[in-house]
């Protein structure tokens, strides 16, 4: 037993935070509460430097808990805890016994800590969740876009794949500018459409009753969608300069996976670290993502085998990473998603999750081993390919 242990728990709310300093023999030895302005926090901080407080525990409530944690960082060796793990018991429950149960938890060493990176993936994970959320707003505007052209009796949605293409926006754009007449808008949409569906019926989806209101409404719309993708493309920017300048190798080694480009490169980095040696297998850095079943089974019979919550921005990143590998020719993703979809005749959304789980596996034992991707297919097709050269060598001198 350490006699000179001292640690605290904080129980971290919007408003307060509770603190509970506990000695090694778990006598507490000093209890208050704080509120959450920087001043008082610095207050919180120097109150448990002078109690001799060296270790910290505090459960990862919202967002409330981060600038708790930066103000203690530098001071001290601080743990934060899913809350699903240290729940209080029912019935006893209080912010000042939850600020006593995590620091008894924390002096026995009961507590898991959670990932926490270093300031730059801080600033990096910042930059990528903002792409989120702007692809979020933009999706949002589209939407509220072509809900206004439709109003108006336009109807080129219904005959194009996406809102978001070149012919849908040319026209959208023109008719913004006051241009209404069908035949000059029929030119702007892409002749393969045209022809698949016939020039009249184009000339009559194009064909609407524009007021002035809602030319201005429309012109609205597109100036935000504008606003929202330059800000795109400014966070992207951001977050590659980063990459390049913090984790050129593991940036340029994560493009090798077949469907990781740019943005879902900087996407992983941003969200992992690129540092694999906070997981020690990779089967945590799937559990940790969300990609792993749950293990939920009682009485010999599995209750659920759905995949368990997770970093969701990295569990979206990855499946799109897997619907485009699934798509790239002579690859292993794409001949994995083949067997089991077309000869096993399994649910294509559920072999994607396995395959992004896949991409996920080789991610951390390239970061982990310093080697780029090495496609197993290619390489055994390779194999095939040689042995067979090597039998027809062998027939040919037999022969001779």
């Amino acid at each position: 037993m350490d006699r000179n242990r001292i640690v605290a728990g904080l129980d971290v709310h919007k408003d307060s935070v509770f603190l509970c300093i506990m000695r090694y023999d778990e006598a507490v030895i000093f209890e208050k509460t704080y509120g959450t302005l920087t001043t008082q926090l610095r207050q919180m901080r120097d109150d448990m430097l002078c109690h001799g407080v060296t270790e910290c525990a505090m459960e990862s409530t919202a967002v409330y808990w981060v600038p708790v944690w930066n103000e203690l960082c530098d001071y001290m060796t601080l743990r934060l805890a899913n809350p699903h793990f240290i729940k209080q018991l029912p019935g006893r429950k209080s912010d000042t016994r939850d600020a006593q149960w995590i620091a008894e938890c924390q002096l026995k060493k009961l507590i898991k800590e959670s990932f926490v990176p270093n300031p730059v993936v801080q600033d990096m994970r910042k930059l990528n969740r903002r792409i989120f959320n702007l692809n979020e707003d933009l999706t949002y505007n589209k939407n509220k876009l072509d809900a206004a052209m439709q109003r108006c009796g336009f109807r080129l949605s219904n005959y194009v794949s996406n809102t978001g293409g070149k012919s849908y926006q040319s026209v959208v754009r023109a008719i913004s500018q006051g241009e209404t007449d069908a035949e000059k808008l029929v030119l702007l949409v892409h002749g393969r459409t045209v022809n698949k569906h016939g020039r009249d019926t184009i000339a009559g989806s194009v064909t609407g009753n524009f007021s002035p209101t809602d030319i201005a409404v429309i012109r609205q719309y597109l100036a935000m969608m504008d606003l929202i993708n330059n800000q795109i493309d400014e966070c992207q920017k951001a977050l590659a300069a980063m990459c390049e300048e913090h984790f050129p190798e593991q940036y340029r080694r994560l493009q090798t996976i077949p469907g990781v480009k740019e943005r879902a490169a900087t996407a992983i980095i941003a969200e992992t670290g690129a540092d694999m040696s906070m997981f020690a297998k990779a089967t945590n850095l799937v559990g940790w993502c969300g990609l792993k079943p749950r293990n939920d089974e009682s009485n010999r019979r599995i209750k659920s085998n759905r995949i368990t919550h997770g970093n969701r921005y990295l569990r979206q990143i990855l499946i799109e990473i897997a619907w485009v590998a699934s798509r790239t020719r002579n690859c292993f993703f794409s001949n994995f998603s083949y067997v089991q979809v077309t000869v096993k005749k399994k649910r294509k959304m559920k072999i994607q999750v396995a395959i992004a789980r896949k991409i996920l596996v080789a991610v951390w034992h390239m970061l982990s081993n310093e080697e780029d991707f090495i496609d197993i297919y290619l390489k055994r097709l390779e194999e095939q390919r040689l042995i067979q050269l090597q039998i027809e060598q062998l027939e040919s001198s037999m022969a001779l």
